[in-house]
């Protein structure tokens, strides 16, 4: 009996040589007991996340300069190097807890999407791009580790394709953020802390993980694994790698400088800019 043969259509022929061609190419082997950890605030972007998130949220005129100005000022008692004083630690974040109680995290995450896209991807360091994607590449997961806010730390690690995001976290119900934090600031010994944490859940070995940072702040974190970086260091966190023997990054162009375009600790900013954006969104909700 002859075999009766279905002859293709030119049209269908094309469309399945085009999709093979579109076809990624196969991905490396999983490497799933090594992974790399990325501080966010002048090691994966140019500035203070949280800062742009709150200038995106002035463009929308959405709160003032001066209640940036207000709250900014006084969360000034954050310093560079890590030396926060306990009391003023709590009254910032008890300032910025009462701010945020009550509002709508889908909000917050729509808000980031948009203003990551126009005011964020700009200020990506290439360099510390790269890097993470050659660690993708070798088939581990990246992770961003930072005090901003989650939700904001999420949005970052989506668009810029990696693994997740570990960042403060604040306790929500029903959708909207209660006015209290779970556990405290992802800041200093917290990141260590965090990635122990989640290197027992996926089964990591932290002896063959990398950690990347700008701030001597983040030395709890970079202690911690077998590969630390220093990336655009400040200047403590320079003489300490190069006592140690760490590679040192440096992407920034002209003259040195411990922060660019905010002259408060990254803590600080996080702080400052979940107050500003708590005003700003409050204020959107009481309007409509």
């Amino acid at each position: 009996m002859r075999r009766l043969l279905r002859r293709q259509d030119p049209a269908e022929i094309a469309g399945e040589v085009a999709a093979a061609g579109a076809a990624p190419p196969p991905s490396a082997d999983p490497d799933l007991t090594a992974a790399a950890f990325f501080d966010v605030d002048n090691t994966m972007i140019r500035g203070a996340s949280i800062y742009h998130f709150a200038r995106g949220l002035a463009s929308r005129g959405l709160f003032t300069t001066g209640d940036l100005v207000k709250f900014a000022f006084g969360q000034a008692m954050f310093r560079v190097r890590g030396n926060e004083n306990p009391e003023h630690v709590a009254k910032a974040k008890e300032m910025a807890l009462a701010f945020v109680a009550g509002l709508k995290v889908e909000e917050v995450v729509t808000l980031g999407e948009e203003i990551y896209d126009e005011v964020m991807a700009d200020r990506i360091w290439s360099g510390a791009r790269a890097l993470a994607q050659a660690h993708l590449d070798a088939g581990q997961r990246v992770w961003l580790v930072t005090a901003t806010p989650v939700e904001l730390a999420q949005v970052i690690a989506r668009r810029l394709g990696l693994t997740g995001a570990l960042g403060t976290v604040a306790e929500t119900a029903d959708g909207a953020y209660t006015g209290r934090l779970v556990g405290d600031l992802l800041h200093g010994p917290a990141k260590a802390e965090a990635i122990r944490a989640l290197a027992r859940v996926e089964g990591l070995d932290l002896s063959r993980c990398s950690a990347y940072s700008d701030s001597a702040n983040d030395l709890p974190m970079l202690s911690i694994v077998g590969h630390p970086y220093a990336i655009n260091p400040d200047s403590e966190l320079r003489e300490h790698a190069r006592e140690q023997g760490w590679q040192v990054r440096d992407f920034r162009t002209g003259r040195k400088a411990t922060m660019i375009g905010l002259p408060v600790a990254a803590a600080a900013g996080a702080v400052a800019g979940g107050i500003a954006a708590g005003i700003a969104l409050r204020r959107h909700y009481r309007s409509h």
